[in-house]
């Protein structure tokens, strides 16, 4: 399955959010993708007041999204800001099928209170790893900070996921930008699974006193750990080709799922497949 990699800035206003991903979407389209993904917080920039600007899984911008997936027939992740009950936000990931409707909202679990932030003042963790089907592929969510937290992709892995998709705002900093790169590579090698990885841009339409919002270097990876796309720190949209018969393949010769030892390392609780969500979200 083609998939495209839509490496976005984001703005401080939701719609110009929204029309940004409509552009993607049908650039990605007429690429032959069928699942594009997109940054964390495609909805709106961290620096803005998220607490202000969450909303429910069936708010605008979701259902702006969904509108988006069923025009294109193109499945669509991206990071949200859903309201959660503590009056905080949580850091949602969403996925829209090819028909608009919402397969699958993981709430990021890992919270980035490191490095002198701290997500959580405004954000509340999650507590489930969701697989969702987008496309006709089992996809396992991930979100940013997930990514230096092998536990959660392993679990995904050996849930049935083909692919991971980890959306993210990757702040710069001392070797940052090579701890993004070595993980997203390390959870493709270790799981043996394609990894597709969305990372934000600065946005060059912000006031200047706001700090840029990722480096970008969205990729893709494949099961061996080879990096079929590196988009970069600009702007851009890519697409690669994601082949579950080479999963197999390597799967074959490099069994290293097939030889865990759960005996003595327990994988925990599997993870829950998207639930069904009360009347699917579609434009109205």
């Amino acid at each position: 399955m083609r998939v495209a990699l839509c490496q976005i800035p984001i703005s401080s206003t939701t719609e110009v959010n929204l029309d940004r991903v409509r552009s993607a979407v049908s650039e990605a389209a007429s690429s032959g993708a069928r699942l594009a993904v997109f940054p964390e917080g495609t909805h709106i920039r961290f620096s803005a007041d998220l607490r202000a600007a969450a909303e429910p899984l069936d708010g605008p911008f979701c259902r702006g999204l969904s509108s988006v997936a069923r025009s294109a027939a193109v499945a669509v992740v991206a990071g949200v800001f859903e309201t959660a009950p503590d009056g905080r936000a949580y850091n949602t990931t969403v996925g829209f099928d090819t028909d608009g409707r919402l397969a699958a909202a993981y709430r990021k679990i890992h919270l980035f209170d490191a490095l002198g932030h701290q997500e959580s003042d405004n954000v509340a963790p999650g507590s489930e790893a969701v697989i969702g089907e987008l496309a006709g592929l089992r996809v396992g969510f991930l979100t940013c900070y997930d990514v230096r937290f092998p536990e959660l992709a392993r679990s995904l892995a050996a849930g049935g996921a083909q692919l991971l998709v980890i959306p993210a705002a990757w702040a710069s900093g001392t070797f940052k930008e090579e701890h993004w790169v070595t993980l997203v590579r390390a959870r493709a090698i270790e799981n043996t699974v394609w990894v597709a990885a969305a990372g934000q841009v600065p946005d060059a339409a912000e006031p200047a006193t706001r700090a840029p919002t990722g480096v970008g270097r969205s990729m893709l990876v494949d099961p061996m750990g080879a990096v079929r796309l590196d988009l970069g720190p600009a702007a851009a949209i890519a697409t690669g080709d994601v082949e579950t018969q080479y999963t197999d393949a390597v799967r074959a010769v490099l069994p290293s799922l097939a030889n865990r030892r759960e005996d003595i390392f327990p994988a925990g609780p599997p993870p829950v497949p998207a639930r069904p969500l009360p009347e699917a979200v579609r434009p109205g």
